[in-house]
Order: C-alpha cells, then sequence, then structure tokens
C-alpha cells in the first residue's frame, strides 16, 4: 500500500471522481511515478478533511507531509521529487505554467460552468446536491437551470476561445511539447471535470482541441479513461 494518500472529490458513484483540480493533482503524480492511494471525499463531509485546515480538495498526505490545494500539490511535488520528472519542463518553465494555471482556473472554468454546472447535483447524494446547489446558486444569483439556460448558443463563443490552445497545438501533440506535462493538466482538469459529469458535447470532434483531449484521456495507461464519464466531442 502506496505512503501517500489523495483526498478526491466523488459523486453518488465513488469511483465519479471529478473534481479538475484532484485531477491535476492525480495526472501530476503519475507524471512523476509516484503511487499513491486515492480517498474518495465527498462536499458535505468537511470532517473527513479537517486534519488539512481547510474544507476543500484535493489533500495530499505524503508520509507526515500534508498538502492542499493543486498547484501548491505541484509546486511540492517538484521541489520534494526532484529526480523524477519535471512537471513544468524545468525551474524557467514555471512562471508560463503557472500562467496557464490561472487562465484555466479564471476564464476556461468560468465559461465551462455556463455549460455544464446544471448536470453536477444529478451525480451527487442528496446532501451533496442540496449543499452544491445552494453555494453554487448564491455564487451565480440564479439557479443553475438559469446558468446554463443558454448553453447550445454560448457552447459557441467557448469554442471560439479555445483558439490560444489549438494554436499552440500546431506546433505540439500537448502543450508541454512531445509529452505532456502541468499546462496540461491545468487545462484537461476541467474538461475531465466536464466529462465526468455532463453529457453536453463542449467540443466538435473535427476540432484539435477534442484530439489533444483524447491523448490526454490515453496518458499514463488511460488513467483519466478508465473513470465513468461521458464524451468530450460529438
Amino acid at each position: 500500500m502506496s505512503s501517500r494518500t489523495l483526498y478526491e472529490l466523488a459523486g453518488a458513484d465513488p469511483t465519479r471522481l471529478f473534481s479538475p483540480f484532484c485531477w491535476r493533482t492525480r495526472l501530476a503524480l503519475a507524471h512523476k511515478g509516484l503511487d499513491v492511494q486515492t480517498m474518495p471525499w465527498r462536499m458535505s463531509d468537511k470532517e473527513a478533511i479537517a486534519f488539512s485546515g481547510q474544507g476543500k480538495v484535493p489533500v495530499l498526505v505524503d508520509g507526515n507531509h500534508v498538502v492542499s490545494d493543486s498547484w501548491q500539490i505541484a509546486l511540492y511535488l517538484e521541489k520534494t521529487y526532484p529526480d523524477a520528472p519535471s512537471l513544468f519542463g524545468g525551474e524557467g518553465g514555471m512562471p508560463a505554467v503557472r500562467f496557464i494555471n490561472a487562465w484555466a482556473d479564471g476564464i476556461l472554468m468560468a465559461d465551462m460552468s455556463r455549460l455544464v454546472a446544471v448536470d453536477i447535483p444529478g451525480h451527487m447524494t442528496a446532501e451533496d446536491a442540496a449543499y452544491f446547489r445552494s453555494t453554487r446558486e448564491a455564487r451565480f444569483g440564479a439557479p443553475l437551470e438559469t446558468v446554463c439556460a443558454n448553453r447550445e448558443q454560448d457552447v459557441e463563443r467557448f469554442r471560439q476561445n479555445l483558439l490560444p490552445i489549438r494554436l499552440a497545438l500546431r506546433a505540439a501533440p500537448f502543450l508541454g511539447g512531445d509529452t505532456p506535462h502541468y499546462a496540461d493538466y491545468s487545462v484537461f482538469g476541467p474538461f475531465q471535470w466536464a466529462r465526468c459529469i455532463s453529457d453536453f458535447p463542449l467540443l466538435k470532434a473535427d476540432d484539435p482541441v477534442a484530439d489533444w483531449a483524447e491523448r490526454m484521456l490515453a496518458a499514463f495507461d488511460g488513467l483519466a479513461a478508465k473513470v465513468p464519464g461521458y464524451k468530450i466531442a460529438a
């Protein structure tokens, strides 16, 4: 059994692990070649991760070290395991990857939420679904059904805004170059989140971003593809 434990957000089905931030960490651990025991966690169970001093996942327990927040975990893994492949393509790549990570958090996730948020409660326990609705509807200032009411139209703008990713993929199969690194994990995390909780297609089948997403699903012996989900493109 691994000495590392990762607490990950799960749906009513404990195998449906759908947090975009937890997926960044899962892929970062695979990138470093580190084994980990995963612990499904649900939003309403704050007590289970109270030892971390906060109430969100991912939480990584690595021996005597407890680290939360996907970006902080990435920095921890890079510093603690320097002999394993770099998550950032070397020290000089960290600032650029930090920017991509922030863009994925602030722009990509925000746009994606208006396309798939309404489908999330259907995959949660009743307690988690009620918690999710109350907190997210307060954040949006509207019911989830209203937030996603125009998603058939909004998805076109979402797809257009992915142009920078398409341009980057002209040069290499991954944002990290010939092989993926944390830039890919930062961007793929939200796509995996959507894939796990919504059957609404975010991409068209002929989109280069869809091809990249398929490569990410296949990475590390199909780590992400093995989790229950839907098609990202149609």
